[in-house]
């Protein structure tokens, strides 16, 4: 389809804005400012008061297939991605069963294709079944279309294992995505292991049990060489390592889950299951690090860490509610909220959730001409109030019920094709 995009506010970071139209031919984008020769357009659209970037993209999204249809169906996932501006993301591999099979690897993508909604970029399990007792066969899953290896949230005890892994994947160029948590510091906690959690009764998670188990993660990839990103940063001291990392010139990145922006402890107020997740959510002082870490590129990439999760497993008290929260469609609006409380420029906060994180799945965001039309185009004064009936996915488990938050994805294209019309 040829469409024109006018009036538009044109944002691509990190290389700025500009005013003009945008014109989109065959999937990809034709020209910006003047039209094509010959250009006649089948479409327009007036995107005036409207931001319009690239399609976000997000580094962490369960889409809850294969085996757990019950929380989330591929078809509800997806929908609820472009509806929230996300046209590309990765889906993590603790399915069930694991991502440890090509078969299952190939079923996904060919699912997620014939939908035409958001491209699907599956990350393989780095162990058979996620036991953490024999690495999965990298090779074969990468043909099938893994474009990194990953634990998941499970924690891998065996750090010879772990080293052989870097070893193997920095013999390939695979790259590893792993969240540092040691195996057994807090393996029965469901809170941050401070003043909250005590006065609450609940089991803590010391900081320690993530950055322990970064220092291994950092020791190995300077040793073996390897394509090391760390995921779901959660706590001040792992900012500073990390920091102090690539100033040495280790080449790692990090992202962070874009509500550990926005909450902390405090925020589990009387046991609300909502704000159960992992990594949990931790101390004011942690939650300013991470900030801090984000607008200075220490942490190069902000994701939703979407976690749909049934009414069933969160309705339960808070230590035995299953962790995890719906994430796709509040990735933009609470990075905006991020960037303007903290005085950060629009392209600096978009690039964070569009052009970083494509770096790292080998995709492309921009608005140059000859790209792929994956874009957003979003309202960033409009505001709306999260409930549930305003979120498209399946999920409906998010702290941030009943808050106004401000920015709204109004188009979304993908391939050139309109997906998404609010």
């Amino acid at each position: 389809m040829r469409i024109e995009i006018v009036n538009g506010r044109l944002v691509d970071p990190p290389a700025g804005e500009r005013a003009g139209s945008l014109y989109v031919d065959a999937g990809r984008i034709a020209a910006i400012g003047a039209a094509p020769v010959g250009f006649v357009a089948e479409r327009v659209i007036d995107a005036r008061g409207l931001v319009v970037t690239p399609g976000l993209v997000d580094l962490a999204v369960r889409l809850r297939e294969p085996g757990l249809e019950y929380k989330a169906t591929l078809e509800s996932e997806l929908a609820a991605a472009v509806a929230g501006g996300v046209t590309s993301l990765a889906c993590p591999p603790d399915t069930d069963p694991p991502l440890d099979e090509p078969g299952l690897v190939e079923m996904l993508k060919h699912r997620a294709r014939m939908l035409h909604l958001a491209h699907v970029y599956p990350v393989g399990a780095l162990t058979v079944g996620l036991a953490g007792a024999a690495l999965a066969e990298m090779g074969e899953l990468t043909e099938a279309g893994c474009v990194a290896f990953s634990h998941a949230d499970v924690a891998l005890a065996d750090t010879e294992l772990l080293r052989r892994a870097m070893q193997y994947a920095a013999t390939f160029g695979y790259a590893l995505w792993l969240r540092p948590t040691d195996p057994y510091l807090g393996r029965n906690g469901v809170a941050h292991d401070g003043a909250v959690a005590t006065w609450l009764g609940l089991a803590g998670i010391p900081a320690a049990a993530e950055t322990i188990a970064l220092a291994t993660l950092l020791t190995l990839a300077r040793e073996c060489d390897v394509r090391l990103h760390v995921c779901r940063v959660s706590c001040a001291e792992s900012v500073a390592m990390l920091r102090t990392a690539k100033a040495e010139g280790l080449s790692v990145t990090a992202d962070v889950a874009v509500h550990h922006l926005h909450l902390c402890d405090a925020d589990i107020g009387w046991f609300d299951s909502n704000a159960r997740v992992v990594p949990p959510f931790r101390s004011p002082r942690d939650r300013a690090a991470l900030r801090a870490g984000v607008a200075d590129g220490t942490i190069d990439i902000v994701c939703s860490d979407h976690a749909p999760v049934d009414d069933d497993g969160k309705q339960m008290p808070f230590g035995e509610a299953e962790p995890g929260v719906t994430g796709l469609e509040l990735l933009l609006p609470l990075t905006l909220k991020w960037a303007h409380e903290d005085g950060v420029d629009l392209a600096t906060a978009l690039t964070r959730i569009t052009r970083a994180p494509a770096g790292l799945l080998g995709a492309r965001a921009s608005l140059a001409v000859g790209e792929p039309a994956d874009l957003c185009l979003f309202d960033p004064r409009a505001a709306w109030t999260v409930t549930r009936s305003t979120l498209t996915s399946q999920g409906k488990n998010t702290p941030f019920l009943g808050v106004e938050l401000t920015g709204r994805v109004r188009c979304t294209l993908v391939d050139g094709e309109i997906v998404h019309e609010a």
